[in-house]
């Protein structure tokens, strides 16, 4: 992904999140070339016709995103562009090249050595992998008329301000994941 000069300023600058951290060490505990022998005798090459593959540590590296927090193939691509970390780490595929990757590790019984082989380098390193899970607020909006029977509004109702607009009503806080 190309950075700006106001990213590279930004990130100099700033406190790094725990997504960030979490996906810096997945980046070096992943035996990443042992799995890309594993797969590449399967996928599809450059140059064939049609539409060009994504390079395949790029949809390895999707992969990993998506399994933990058990994402559908749209809220991955979605989480893709909401997510910056998650944007620099994988390099945004979309949806239906994230499901054509699945499916052909389904296909050729790859995701189970995947896990197998990533579960047993771990293991010879102290580490495990576990599930985790994206939180979502999500603003439920209600009308901010005292039209009711006690002529007051609801006290568990609030005004909040999301992408500079105010809004009346109360956050959900729906999770995604295991």
């Amino acid at each position: 992904m190309r950075r700006s000069f106001g990213d590279a300023e930004y990130n100099g600058k700033r406190k790094r999140t725990r997504r960030e951290i979490f996906l810096a060490e997945m980046d070096q505990v992943v035996p990443w070339q042992d799995l890309l022998g594993l797969i590449a005798p399967h996928y599809p090459k450059l140059g064939q016709p049609g539409r060009q593959p994504y390079r395949l540590d790029t949809m390895l590296h999707v992969h990993f995103l998506q399994q933990p927090c058990a994402l559908s193939d749209p809220a991955m691509e979605e989480a893709l562009y909401d997510t910056v970390s998650m944007r620099r780490f994988a390099q945004l595929p979309d949806e239906t090249t994230i499901l054509n990757f699945r499916r052909l590790l389904e296909r050729n019984d790859l995701a189970r050595p995947l896990c197998e082989r990533v579960n047993a380098h771990l293991a010879r390193r102290g580490q495990s992998r576990r599930g985790g899970t994206i939180v979502d607020a999500t603003i439920i909006s209600t009308p901010s008329s005292t039209k009711n029977a006690d002529g007051e509004r609801d006290p568990q109702m609030h005004q909040t301000k999301k992408d500079n607009q105010w809004h009346f009503g109360m956050k959900a806080h729906i999770a995604r994941g295991r």
